[in-house]
C-alpha cells in the first residue's frame, strides 16, 4: 500500500510519520517533495506537521500554493484517503480543502503539551477502529492552532457530520474545542495533533493504543488486516 509523505521546505516531521509509517505499521511509505508530482497509483497521502516556508505570510498559505497541491486536490476527488497533521491541516484549509482557518492560539504563544482529543466522527479512512466519544492522549506542538469557522459553516460541520476530533476542555481558543475536522466526503482529513508522537509506547507517558487506531485504521481502509 503506497503512502505518499509530502515535504515542503520548512516541514519537520516528515521524518517522524515515515518512521511511523514504515517501522511501526510497515506501509510502503514514499517522500514526494512539493514541486514535483505525485503518482496516480498512490494509496494514501499525508502532509506532515513542521513550519513550511517558515510560515511567512501565515502558517500553510504559501505551500497552499505548491505544484503538488494541484496533484492533492485530484487524489481528494477520487474520495483517496488524505490526512494533514498540524502544518498539513493549516495547508488543506488553506488551500480549500478543508472548511475554517486556523488563527493564532488565544494565548498567542506557541504551545508543546499533551491534551485529550474525543473522537466524535468514526466514519473516514482514519478514525473507523474508533468508538465515538473515544479519549486519545496525544501531543500538540502549535503556534496557530486555533481552529475558527463562522457560525453558518459550524452548523454545516454540524449537519455532514464533518467534526472528526475535539479537545476535551478549552486548549487554545478553537471555535467549539474542535481539534479536526474532514470535508463532506470524509476522505480528507486535517487535525492539529501529532499522531506520529504518540503511537509508541517510549514515548507516550499515558498510552499509545489509541493514537495507533488512526494508522490501523487507515489500513482497514485499504483492506491489510492488522
Amino acid at each position: 500500500m503506497k503512502v505518499g509523505v509530502v515535504v515542503f521546505p520548512g516541514s519537520n516531521c516528515d521524518r517522524d510519520m515515515y518512521h511511523v509509517l514504515t517501522d511501526v505499521f510497515h506501509f510502503d511509505a514514499q517522500y514526494y517533495w512539493h514541486e514535483k508530482g505525485l503518482p496516480k497509483n498512490i494509496d494514501a497521502v499525508i502532509l506532515p506537521g513542521g513550519f513550511s516556508y517558515g510560515d511567512r505570510l501565515r502558517a500553510g498559505v504559501i505551500a497552499a500554493h505548491s505544484p503538488i497541491i494541484k496533484d492533492v486536490k485530484k487524489i481528494a476527488e477520487k474520495g483517496i484517503p488524505i490526512l494533514g497533521v498540524c502544518n498539513g491541516f493549516q495547508i488543506l484549509v488553506e488551500s480549500g480543502l478543508l472548511p475554517g482557518v486556523l488563527l493564532k492560539n488565544e494565548s498567542l504563544n506557541f504551545m508543546c503539551e499533551w491534551t485529550n482529543l474525543i473522537v466524535e466522527n468514526n466514519n473516514t479512512p482514519f478514525t473507523n477502529q474508533f468508538k465515538i466519544n473515544e479519549k486519545i492522549p496525544i501531543p500538540i506542538a502549535n503556534g496557530e492552532g486555533r481552529y475558527y469557522v463562522d457560525d453558518d459553516t459550524m452548523k454545516k460541520l454540524k449537519k455532514k457530520n464533518q467534526i472528526v476530533f475535539r479537545y476535551s476542555e478549552v486548549v487554545n481558543g478553537s471555535s467549539d474545542r474542535i481539534a479536526g475536522v474532514c470535508n463532506e466526503d470524509g476522505n480528507v482529513v486535517g487535525m492539529m495533533p501529532h499522531p506520529e508522537r504518540a503511537v509508541e509506547s517510549e514515548i507516550n507517558p499515558i498510552d499509545n493504543k489509541p493514537s495507533s487506531r488512526i494508522f490501523e485504521s487507515l489500513l482497514t481502509t485499504m483492506g491489510v488486516s492488522k
